[in-house]
């Protein structure tokens, strides 16, 4: 089958899209990645057939402090200018981000089933759950219920405004205002991180997370025999700063070593038992210790795989969620707002207490209860609605 995957410029976002391009491909299929200019060559390079994605650029008068209007506005304009692109390959299928919903616009206007790809856990409000984002678990007995209910009331007017600007979009590009969604959701998050609610949607599909590595390079560690911490400071426009000084300046002395994670290079301006640069994350965890990191869903999975525990510095987004949600199941301490004795402190707690490895361990072992993304695709291409 031809798939168009579709997915903007944000690692978070744009990596999931490349890693499921490649799971289609090893399937015998032939995906179109169209995304950001930032990544074309570089998902080229691994090869999938890759063209920029139209539409991206802020437009004057767009608010991008306005995330409904970020989103469903300039989704409809991506949506207009990826539609003679989509003609010209002829899918069978888009594959549209969650945060890149002009894919799915325009497959629609084009007739052409779309499946809806959540690089992260589920996020949608669900009537068991207090608001994503909250970090909270779910609330206990009268008392836990009322404050959940309470706290969903309080966002329901956000909510409301999201659904009116999708439907406002969808109607500049002469849809309906109602919006039937795409014909399968998947949700690329390993279990671990996902939360059970009473109404999962219909045709959602745990596919576990969809991981790739921009670069073949491998860092090596400094040498020795002291606990490997790694750093990886976030990707995301909204995490916290300033993550690796911090924890250079944390543990010096504190008789681990560093090695850190860093997407654009380093300037090498870092101390003996410190090794900072671009590198491979997956064959960096396979010696660390703990993992400090912003809490990004990509980095956080790879984490849990690796059976990797960490020191959680979120920033903003869903960053706040995810970490508490780690925590909860025990294999990540949360450190806000973050300095150097405190990242300090929460590194050493985490290597003096096995009991935190021991639940990344246990999150690891629900990697394998997903379902196949590549047979989600097929199921609605055949015609038919995934199970």
């Amino acid at each position: 089958m031809r798939v168009a995957v579709v997915a903007g410029p944000d690692p978070g976002h744009a990596f999931p899209a490349i890693a499921l391009s490649l799971a289609l491909i090893a399937a015998g299929d032939e995906p179109i990645l169209f995304t950001g200019s930032r990544w074309v060559d570089a998902a080229r390079a691994a090869g999938v057939e890759t063209e920029p994605l139209k539409g991206l650029a802020p437009r004057p008068g767009d608010d991008d402090l306005d995330a409904g209007a970020r989103i469903h506005g300039r989704a409809a304009y991506i949506s207009t200018e990826l539609l003679p692109d989509l003609r010209d390959v002829s899918a069978d299928l888009v594959v549209s981000d969650i945060l890149t919903a002009g894919g799915g616009l325009a497959a629609e206007q084009l007739g052409i089933p779309w499946v809806e790809l959540s690089p992260h856990p589920l996020y949608s409000p669900s009537r068991g759950l207090p608001p994503i984002g909250s970090g909270l678990a779910p609330g206990i007995g009268l008392r836990g219920r009322l404050r959940d209910t309470l706290m969903r009331a309080a966002t329901g007017r956000s909510i409301k405004q999201g659904l009116a600007q999708r439907s406002e979009a969808r109607v500049s590009v002469g849809l309906p205002a109602v919006d039937p969604g795409p014909a399968a959701r998947l949700i690329a998050t390993i279990p671990a991180l996902e939360v059970p609610r009473p109404d999962w949607p219909e045709h959602a599909h745990l596919v576990g997370p969809l991981l790739w590595e921009p670069t073949e390079e491998v860092l090596e560690p400094s040498m020795g025999s002291d606990p490997l911490v790694m750093v990886a400071p976030s990707t995301a426009h909204t995490g916290a700063v300033g993550m690796l000084e911090a924890a250079v300046d944390g543990l010096e002395g504190a008789g681990v070593r560093l090695i850190a994670s860093v997407l654009e290079g380093s300037d090498g301006q870092h101390p003996e038992w410190v090794r900072a640069g671009l590198g491979r994350q997956d064959v960096m965890l396979r010696d660390a210790s703990v993992l400090v990191c912003g809490g990004g869903h990509g980095m956080l999975a790879k984490a849990m795989l690796a059976g990797v525990p960490t020191v959680i510095v979120p920033g903003g987004g869903d960053q706040w969620e995810l970490a508490n949600r780690a925590a909860r199941g025990g294999s990540a301490v949360i450190v806000r707002p973050a300095d150097a004795g405190s990242i300090r402190d929460a590194v050493l707690r985490v290597l003096a207490d096995s009991s935190f490895a021991d639940a990344a361990r246990a999150a690891a072992k629900t990697a394998s209860d997903v379902r196949d993304p590549v047979a989600v695709c097929r199921e609605v291409v055949a015609g038919g609605v995934p199970a």
